[in-house]
């Protein structure tokens, strides 16, 4: 859940001023919010929930709908409108595009066949999807797919929103997406770092595929949804439509950008209809608030993977980040992130975002308290644009 947090509370690497003539940054290790074992998760605070998404419609967002639960109670709510042409009310009760949160359920299908017999977290992609990577390629683990320490690069894509919106009804293959990634040289020795990247999960997905010999979303479904009860959620596959009940997603543009239509003192486009073929195994699933709880409390309570392979979930690598400095210590476990937020409470989950939707799940582990969030952000992958959710975690966690 909580990756956006993650990055406020946690506190990044921070780069000192250096010199003028120096052209290397300085670097220090970064300040880590420590857990504390004693905390106790408060009551439900309405107001404050109330307070993190009653202004909508807003210039960041248009609608919300939030879901928090646990020992303590529980509390649903929705703000703001589905639809900017008709003005109709959000609603609790709709479909959302999941976005990343579907690496959860990925990891979990593999750590069921991990927990069968059929895959071990020491098998290496190359034993099992020969000729996927490049012959120059070192051996990359299947643990290291799902704890993002592989090394694996993403692909070359134009940068910038322009590009996804005239591509946005474009059908990526598994295969394809892989193969433009790899045409780059791994980014580090597997298992000495941490990168977060979608090509993790795509890679992951093919595993499931090459060891089941059924389509990743037919296991997904049978494995997960099925069992759980999650009867409003699925994997679109090809299809660029949500079905049934859901809110439109919207993207801020610039004044002249095509199909655009004003709101407030800005523009956005309709991003509702689009491929997800393009995240597949790292972000396609279309979901719900009562689905992803149902979800979260049946996994960490064991009903979906074995206790002795959920461990993977929870556990954080001990290396450090990909980045220039390599003092961030890594958060992400296999198929999650592990967040300290403040007061020292310990929480798990994942977030998830497509243009036009931002969403979280998590819980504390011990499942006193749970959150489901989907925000429709008109901001939903720009930098900066955590406000909004953070908001919600913290309403939802004090």
């Amino acid at each position: 859940m909580l990756k956006t947090a993650t990055a406020c509370l946690a506190l990044a690497t921070v780069f000192v001023a250096a010199p003028a003539q120096a052209s290397t940054p300085v670097c220090q290790a970064p300040a880590v919010i420590q857990p504390d074992p004693a905390a106790v998760v408060p009551p439900i605070n309405e107001a404050a929930l109330r307070k993190a998404i009653g202004d909508l419609p807003a210039a960041d967002a248009t609608a919300a709908v939030v879901r928090v639960g646990g020992k303590k109670g529980s509390w649903a709510g929705a703000s703001g409108v589905a639809d900017l042409t008709t003005g109709r009310a959000a609603s609790e009760h709709v479909r959302f595009r999941a976005g990343s949160v579907t690496k959860m359920f990925t990891t979990a299908v593999v750590l069921q066949l991990v927990a069968e017999g059929r895959l071990s977290l020491d098998d290496t992609v190359q034993d099992h999807l020969p000729g996927l990577l490049p012959a120059s390629y070192p051996e990359i683990r299947v643990g290291q797919l799902l704890n993002h320490t592989s090394g694996l690069p993403a692909p070359d894509l134009p940068d910038g929103f322009g590009y996804v919106y005239e591509t946005r009804f474009k059908k990526w293959t598994p295969r394809e997406y892989v193969a433009l990634a790899v045409r780059n040289p791994v980014e580090f020795a597997p298992g000495t770092r941490q990168h977060y990247l979608n090509i993790n999960t795509f890679v992951a997905g093919l595993l499931i595929e090459r060891v089941t010999g059924e389509t990743y979303e037919h296991e997904v479904t049978g494995r997960v949804l099925r069992p759980v009860g999650m009867r409003d959620s699925y994997l679109p596959g090809a299809s660029t439509t949500i079905k049934g009940p859901h809110h439109r997603g919207y993207q801020s543009v610039p004044a002249g950008f095509g199909n655009a239509i004003a709101y407030g003192d800005g523009h956005v486009v309709d991003m509702t209809r689009m491929s997800v073929t393009s995240t597949w195994a790292s972000g396609d699933l279309i979901s719900t608030a009562a689905d992803l709880e149902k979800f979260v409390k049946a996994l960490f309570g064991g009903k979906v993977v074995p206790p002795a392979q959920l461990e993977a979930m929870f556990t954080v690598p001990d290396v450090t980040m990909f980045d220039e400095c390599g003092l961030t210590p890594a958060t992400y476990t296999s198929g999650m992130t592990r967040m300290v937020l403040p007061g020292g409470i310990v929480a798990y989950g994942k977030t998830g975002a497509r243009y036009g939707y931002a969403n979280g799940v998590g819980a504390t582990r011990d499942l006193s308290r749970t959150l489901v969030y989907s925000v429709n952000s008109t901001g939903a992958k720009d930098s900066g644009q955590n406000q909004r959710t953070l908001g919600v975690v913290l309403a939802s966690f004090s």
